[in-house]
């Protein structure tokens, strides 16, 4: 798969199917995909449910002894077959040190944290001073919302995508009427063009060009749950930053799921949950990442 680095998943599929003289969506552009795929060893690195196993089905229709096709890496990933090793080693710590297990061991967990922020800042493309690992995503994304929002009477627009991810909606109403406003006139939320499913990066663009002066932040998700479109993060970050916006990014759908370059691109903030394409299990930490250009600019939410 060497020869379609630096492709777009768009370009590469088209040229597989040019290259087997197919449709992009083809079955045998998926099975070129599956018999060349790099990482496709790693999949015995999970348990997978069976059939028989899950919820009541119609097992006439399928053979309960098999494997199940699971898809649904969005909401909670398969469990890695180690995870069990590893509470094990953590519970056995815990009934043999007790309180000591804060500070003691190979993986102490007060500083539980510090395992994993390089690994973290990785995935996200940030230095790892620029990432933190705490609480859930929506209230990383209010903790974040406190400090970079910060309306006037003139300045008070929050932009984000009609068919945003609930939750961000739900914070991003309770943001603007904790400050005074209303969001019937402070939420700014943009749609796709009649007929059309996704937002085309250029109407994004000239709406921050458009009311940008009017905006404080835009808060765009990484990849749109609803429609899976993955945003031009960089492109819109600088237009936002231009017209004089903070920019931030849910990535909850993005991390683990598409490059990302929070620090290359100047992205002001983001946040993200762990337990999507990160895998991480129910109860992951939570992400969040404020740019470096922020140290000791942004007043911290605490003191609000």
């Amino acid at each position: 798969m060497d020869q379609f680095a630096g492709l777009t998943p768009k370009q590469a599929v088209e040229q597989i199917a040019a290259l087997l003289g197919c449709s992009p969506t083809s079955a045998e552009v998926a099975s070129y995909l599956d018999t060349h795929d790099q990482l496709s060893h790693l999949r015995e690195e999970f348990l997978f449910p069976k059939n028989a196993e899950l919820p009541p089905s119609d097992l006439s229709l399928i053979d309960g002894s098999k494997e199940c096709i699971y898809l649904v890496g969005n909401s909670l990933g398969l469990q890695p077959k180690m995870a069990r090793k590893y509470l094990e080693e953590e519970l056995d710590k815990w009934a043999k040190t007790g309180v000591h297990g804060h500070t003691e061991g190979s993986r102490p967990w007060a500083w539980a944290e510090n395992n994993i922020e390089e690994l973290m800042a990785n995935v996200v493309g940030a230095k790892t001073e620029e990432v933190a690992l705490m609480n859930g995503l929506t209230v990383n994304l209010h903790l974040l919302m406190l400090s970079f929002y910060k309306p006037t009477a003139t300045r008070h627009k929050i932009l984000l995508e009609d068919k945003a991810f609930p939750s961000d909606h739900y914070a991003v109403e309770s943001q603007i009427r904790l400050r005074g406003f209303d969001p019937e006139q402070s939420m700014m939320l943009l749609s796709p063009r009649p007929g059309e499913d996704t937002l085309r990066t250029e109407d994004i663009l000239e709406a921050i060009e458009k009311e940008g002066e009017s905006i404080a932040v835009v808060m765009f998700s990484g990849v749109q749950y609803y429609t899976g479109q993955l945003f031009d993060m960089a492109a819109i970050t600088e237009a936002g930053q231009r017209k004089g916006c903070y920019v931030g990014f849910d990535c909850a759908h993005a991390a683990g799921n598409a490059e990302l370059k929070l620090h290359d691109w100047g992205v002001d903030f983001a946040c993200w949950c762990s337990y999507k394409y990160l895998n991480s299990g129910a109860g992951g930490l939570a992400g969040a990442f404020i740019h470096e250009k922020h140290n000791h600019t942004i007043e911290p939410a605490s003191k609000l």
